[in-house]
């Protein structure tokens, strides 16, 4: 398992906000968020500034829904927030989730904007069992946006990232 250490130090970790069925014969990676999508991310993500949790770069995978909510991150977080958009994380495991964010060394703090199972499974691997399943029981809503500090300095294992906040819309 990789295992990710400060840099960056705090990991924001957010689930893409609710999307529209595929349209008849469209594409999984094409379905937009739908109405109560778009609120959904606008709320999480100017929760999440309001309470200065501003990221110095946003990684969100290029599937359209995760892509619109990271342009509510965007609105939120404003123009000097950097966005990186990655195709590996449509499809990626749990493992390309950690490599991306363990590669993330120039940023204190970072957001990841994906896909579940992924975004659970990544809380997971960060947190351990029991406090994961502590912190999401009914498992990780969309637009749900947890907070990751690095509780010291040594090498993440479970049990070093400690849960700050949970946002959810």
């Amino acid at each position: 398992m990789i295992t990710v250490e400060p840099q960056p130090s705090r990991i924001l970790l957010m689930r893409h906000a609710r999307s529209a069925w595929a349209e008849p014969g469209g594409r999984d990676f094409d379905r937009p968020l739908d109405e109560h999508g778009f609120a959904e991310a606008e709320i999480v993500t100017s929760l999440a500034a309001d309470r200065r949790y501003r990221p110095d770069l946003v990684l969100s995978s290029t599937a359209l829904r995760c892509r619109q909510t990271a342009d509510a991150a965007r609105r939120a977080f404003g123009e000097e927030c950097g966005m990186l958009f990655i195709d590996e994380l449509y499809n990626g495991g749990v493992e390309t989730y950690l490599e991306v964010l363990s590669t993330q060394k120039q940023a204190e703090s970072v957001m990841l904007i994906g896909h579940n199972p992924r975004m659970e499974e990544v809380l997971q691997a960060l947190l351990g069992d029991d406090r994961t399943a502590a912190a999401i029981p009914a498992g990780y809503p969309t637009a749900g946006l947890a907070v990751l500090d690095h509780g010291g300095t040594v090498a993440a294992a479970a049990g070093t990232w400690l849960l700050s906040d949970f946002l959810k819309g």
